[in-house]
């Protein structure tokens, strides 16, 4: 029997608000985290992903907050990152309630974060966050919630960051972020048949031909969206109800 497809419902959090943008810019507020964590749980949402883009030593104790607040509103498990330099913040963010955290511009600086984190807390803890640009014939990975260039092939850094013991990818297409014109499903197959480990696909998604797109050709083991879902502009049951119809396995909410 295959896995079930997970859908994941993603909260970018600038101090305590959701914010929304195109393209890593323009961002605009979108709700209290809490109650937007709430409502997708009692929507059916497999998990609930909340990455602090401020991602600065200042604002950890608003956005160690934020975790727990969403996390007391949860029975779905829960991952959480942005700014995690050591296996300190590490811990702080799951003690605060996250079952998973991720890692993204800090373990780029200094890849062997991905191998301590891992042996501190299980592989099955530890995201890698990968956001990706088009660049020619390649994809090369971004860094600083996008604004830099980390100069390092992207299919090439999420097999090291699985060698050092990343148990998942979190893939963003920062050419699809916010546009709504569907998966980038050509980075997705890239980067997942390169890996042994699940992919979770983000950027771009609209209607329920683009989850059923990234998961019939099987290229995703779980999709992530944000402002579709913040805007009900696709509710997560109706989403199911159409992927399961089309044979797809998903988890149905009761």
């Amino acid at each position: 029997m295959s896995l079930a497809r997970r859908i994941i419902p993603c909260l970018d959090v600038d101090g305590d608000r959701v914010v929304k943008g195109v393209n890593f810019v323009e961002l605009r507020d979108a709700g209290d985290p809490a109650q937007l964590g709430a409502r997708y749980n009692a929507e059916g949402a497999d998990e609930i992903v909340v990455l602090d883009i401020a991602a600065s030593r200042d604002r950890r104790p608003t956005f160690l907050e934020t975790i727990r607040r969403v996390a007391a509103e949860l029975a779905i498990p829960l991952t959480a990152g942005g700014g995690i330099r050591s296996t300190e913040d590490a811990r702080a963010v799951l003690r605060a309630g996250a079952d998973k955290i991720t890692l993204n511009t800090a373990a780029v600086a200094r890849p062997e974060l991905i191998s301590e984190t891992s042996l501190e807390f299980g592989a099955q803890a530890v995201v890698l966050a990968i956001d990706a640009k088009r660049d020619g014939d390649q994809w090369v990975v971004m860094i600083r919630g996008g604004r830099d260039s980390a100069n390092l092939d992207a299919i090439a850094w999420a097999k090291q960051g699985v060698a050092l013991g990343a148990g998942e990818i979190l893939l963003t297409s920062m050419d699809r972020d916010g546009t709504k014109s569907g998966f980038d499903t050509a980075l997705t197959a890239a980067i997942s048949s390169t890996v042994s480990v699940p992919v979770i696909a983000s950027g771009g998604a609209k209607l329920p031909d683009h989850f059923a797109e990234i998961f019939t050709a099987g290229y995703a083991d779980a999709a992530l969206a944000a402002s579709i879902f913040h805007d009900r502009i696709q509710p997560i049951r109706e989403l199911k109800e159409f992927l399961s119809a089309r044979g797809i396995p998903v988890r149905l909410p009761c």
